[in-house]
């Protein structure tokens, strides 16, 4: 019987680390400080240094960062953030529990990611912010963003990177880009916790103290709420956990981006349609993505063989119930097609050349008998 392959290897991941993560652990379960402990600051100061940003702020989760990050912007009720549509629900999800509009715009078809050239055309008086995804571990126009933004008033732009945390854009780092930067640490991101974590990157003093304060449900200080907040802080045990696998993640960067380009020129070999990667952005592939057609088919038959495959994402938001009022079921028509032919295929620095070899050969096949 073919062996499974996992679709993230995270097992392999801990055996490499399991001393430094014992013991990043147990020094915390020494200290008892479970709650903004120590290691809270220390991640905090080395997420700062890695990106370039002047302030990372930890927080419970991927998803909490964007909630705060719209927050300390003051986002009222009607107000509009321009988004994809071609995302995880917790992008346009944010928005709308604070009351805001989301406004989507379509994606390039290649990359996946926002069209910058489509994002001014979307611009109204009730503009509160843009908000572009940097897809599958790759960022989106940055610059072109930027300068829309500038353009009209200085528009805050949030990057979600919740996927990128690691890739470059022009020589900067994501998270790094923008007025914010929003990532998550769920396991199976590039650099993950074990269990729920995320953390915001600003260099704006205010903003970050907003931030900071509305983590703690709003407090300047101890029992003084100076704003409405939440409890969203990163717990210290999770904190622990990602300085562990820090020590580890320049190698497994390189491995992601070696292994990236390796699929990309086995697969182009064979004729496999790949997302393209635009000049001067350096991807960290937190998915492999391929597009292809009878997608089921394709995954019934590569299950099979033991391979896993996953899709991110089934439908673009405005088909899903919970949004689809927000566009007319015809709108941005790249994404509603991607959502019917992209594929990710197993993707971790882990994974070695010879399973890599095992899913391009599978893959190829079944796409040359369909």
């Amino acid at each position: 019987m073919t062996a499974k392959l996992e679709f993230i290897d995270l097992k392999t991941q801990y055996a490499a680390l399991k001393e430094r993560i014992a013991a990043r652990m147990q020094a915390v379960l020494d200290h008892g400080q479970y709650i903004m402990g120590p290691e809270v600051k220390e991640l905090e100061e080395k997420l700062a240094a890695w990106t370039g940003a002047k302030h990372c702020i930890t927080v419970a989760s991927g998803t909490e960062a964007l909630l705060i990050a719209l927050m300390a912007l003051d986002l009222k009720p009607g107000d509009e953030v321009i988004t994809s549509p071609f995302t995880f629900a917790a992008t346009a999800e944010m928005i709308v529990l604070l009351g805001g509009r989301p406004v989507f715009v379509d994606i390039e078809p290649d990359t996946c990611n926002l069209d910058a050239a489509l994002v001014e055309a979307a611009i109204t008086p009730r503009t509160r912010a843009i908000m572009p995804v940097s897809l599958y571990g790759q960022t989106a126009d940055m610059d072109a963003l930027n300068a829309i933004a500038a353009q009209h008033g200085g528009i805050p732009v949030i990057e979600d990177a919740a996927q990128s945390f690691g890739a470059s854009y022009q020589g900067r780092r994501s998270g790094h880009l923008s007025t914010f930067g929003c990532t998550s640490f769920f396991p199976s991101k590039p650099l993950g916790c074990y269990g729920d974590g995320g953390a915001i990157f600003t260099s704006d003093d205010m903003l970050a103290q907003a931030c900071r304060e509305i983590r703690v449900h709003g407090q300047s200080a101890r029992y003084t709420h100076t704003r409405v907040g939440v409890g969203g802080r990163m717990d210290t045990l999770q904190c622990a956990v990602v300085l562990a696998k820090l020590e580890r993640f320049g190698w497994e960067l390189q491995r992601r981006r070696d292994l990236g380009a390796r699929y990309h020129r086995l697969l182009g070999e064979r004729g496999v349609e790949r997302l393209a990667v635009r000049p001067g952005r350096e991807c960290v592939w937190g998915q492999y993505t391929v597009f292809v057609d009878r997608r089921a088919d394709v995954q019934a038959a590569l299950q099979a063989q033991g391979i896993p495959t996953a899709v991110h994402y089934p439908k673009a938001l405005h088909h899903q119930p919970a949004y689809a009022g927000w566009a007319p079921a015809e709108a941005c028509p790249h994404s509603v097609r991607a959502a019917r032919r992209v594929l990710s295929l197993p993707m971790s620095a882990d994974l070695s050349e010879a399973q890599q070899d095992r899913v391009v050969e599978a893959l190829a096949a079944c796409l040359a008998s369909a």
